[in-house]
């Protein structure tokens, strides 16, 4: 049994995390750590989980008491400074939720822990550092053809986005307003990804991130010029994610299929050389908490599927 410790103040990806590690076969819950919430019942806060647990929140709690710790933070150096001030156990596994580690180069032993990308290397990780949820949603688009050498032309991701994304309640921003053009943390990560995956590519990326009304979910709409045909395309999207849990190419990515589930659904069209390759995720569950288990079940071995068989909610 794996002993999980989860910490930080993003209470999102805090509450996410336990609907899933408490229906986890092979995982046990030893603490919840939080400064703003110590000594509340973890039902005050998540009161859907009543009945489901008695656990309070604690803070402080000795890591040498679990296997695996995720690190749930929001806001710029907080893991770092984590990572700089806190005694770690040799054996500790740590898995990072925040921001500050997301990107392909091994900064401080972190492997990115997208799994289509580093399945291999993330089973043998003790830090891995969970990409981030936009950036999950456009680097699957972008992939196979990364992998294949084909990303050679200018390439821009329009991509509609929850307001949990950006931990907003639903109504707090205006009805599909543009966050940020061009945002450069989401584009940079997107980048360091597929440089990793395509040693020689220098395109220019744009990611036009929109926040929407909606609770959860995201579909990114990405462009590019490639001069392959489309059935050639969708089969070579098929031979690189056929050993993948949680990928699926379809012909209809609407988020009503994908929402409370691990899994992405990628649709291919083209216009002559314009090919338009459209991603469909939950971001609290492929984008977030779902994908962060499915690093744990790599790294200890795991069926990679273990605890993210759930199926879509019906909406």
């Amino acid at each position: 049994m794996i002993k999980a410790g989860i910490t930080g103040n993003d209470i999102h990806a805090v509450g996410e995390l336990l609907r899933l590690l408490l229906c986890h076969p092979d995982a046990e819950i030893v603490f919840v750590d939080s400064d703003e919430h110590e000594h509340a019942m973890l039902t005050d806060i998540f009161r859907g989980m009543t009945g489901a647990t008695g656990m309070s929140f604690t803070n402080g709690s000795p890591l040498d008491k679990v296997d695996v710790l995720f690190c749930c933070y929001r806001g710029d150096g907080f893991m770092r400074r984590f990572m700089r001030e806190t005694a770690i156990p040799e054996k500790l596994k740590i898995i990072d939720l925040s921001h500050d580690f997301r990107h392909c180069n091994g900064d401080e032993g972190f492997v990115y822990g997208l799994p289509e990308l580093n399945r291999r290397i993330t089973c043998q990780a003790k830090y891995v550092s969970i990409p981030g949820d936009i950036a999950s949603a456009v680097e699957l688009a972008l992939l196979p053809l990364a992998k294949s050498l084909l990303l050679n032309n200018e390439i821009t991701a329009t991509v509609i986005a929850a307001s949990s994304c950006f931990r907003h309640d639903p109504g707090r921003q205006g009805i599909m307003s543009m966050v940020s053009p061009f945002d450069n943390e989401i584009t940079n990560e997107v980048k360091s990804t597929m440089s990793a995956a395509q040693k020689s590519f220098d395109a220019d990326l744009f990611v036009l991130p929109v926040i929407s009304p909606l609770k959860r979910g995201i579909v990114a709409t990405v462009t590019t010029d490639i001069n392959v045909k489309l059935d050639e395309l969708k089969e070579l999207y098929r031979r690189y994610y056929e050993e993948d849990s949680f990928i699926y190419l379809v012909e209809d990515t609407s988020l009503q299929y994908i929402i409370g589930t691990n899994n992405c659904f990628i649709r291919l069209d083209a216009q002559g050389s314009k090919l338009a390759i459209t991603s469909c995720i939950d971001n609290m569950m492929k984008g977030c908490a779902g994908q962060a288990v499915h690093n744990m079940n790599l790294m200890f071995n795991l069926e990679e599927t273990t605890g993210l068989r759930q199926s879509a909610i019906m909406m």
